[in-house]
């Protein structure tokens, strides 16, 4: 046995979407299970995302503070934003969202790790990539609007993260994932033998 996820899709027989709104939707399929029995799911569909998680050169990941509303919180998370343009190269779209976010470059980009985020209810696909070698980018700042005008920002250590990641402290998916993907790689082959920043990804194709 493989341990691989693999693609797979079950005959639809009928579809529609109840709900459209600016970023995303809500669709209702009635798909046929195994025992011919045909069922609802409805789902978010999602246009994906990408997620940066910057480490300079002292060890330490960028974050920024914001408030997400559905969850009435304040979370510590690393920089990110959405696939806005089908067919968007994540890499120029997370490397734009850094700029935007945090004012910051990195000359060295890998892929960290590709997840969904919930595959039981939303179809989001989010590659999370490794920046290394930052510096401050050049030109104005970006202007921020809606909840990014209340952002903070701070540089932490990895190893404080984990201990708050694993304290309970830490909830944001991205970070998490991000984070502990990080000391994973670090543990096994290395950074080095990451996947390069322009790797496939059959969840969202882009061109190159």
């Amino acid at each position: 046995m493989t341990i691989k996820d693999t693609p797979q899709e079950w005959e639809i027989r009928a579809t529609e979407t109840p709900f459209v709104g600016n970023k995303t939707s809500v669709r209702t399929d009635d798909v046929v299970m195994p025992d011919g029995s045909v069922v609802h799911r409805d789902y978010q569909v999602h246009p994906g995302s990408v997620a940066v998680l910057a480490l300079d050169e002292e060890d330490r990941v960028l974050l920024i503070n914001q408030y997400r509303h559905p969850v009435r919180q304040k979370l510590w998370e690393i920089p990110a934003g959405l696939l806005d343009v089908p067919g968007e190269n994540p890499l120029h779209a997370a490397q734009r969202e850094l700029y935007e976010e945090a004012h910051v470059k990195a000359e060295d980009w890998r892929v960290l790790t590709d997840i969904y985020t919930t595959p039981g209810g939303c179809d989001e696909a989010i590659r999370i990539f490794l920046a290394r070698d930052l510096s401050e980018a050049e030109g104005e700042r970006f202007e921020a609007e809606h909840e990014e005008t209340d952002m903070e920002h701070a540089r932490v250590p990895v190893g404080e993260l984990v201990r708050r990641i694993l304290a309970g402290d830490l909830h944001n998916n991205c970070l998490v994932v991000g984070v502990l993907s990080l000391v994973a790689a670090r543990g096994g082959d290395g950074l080095d033998a990451l996947r390069p920043a322009a790797a496939p990804w059959p969840a969202r194709p882009f061109a190159s």
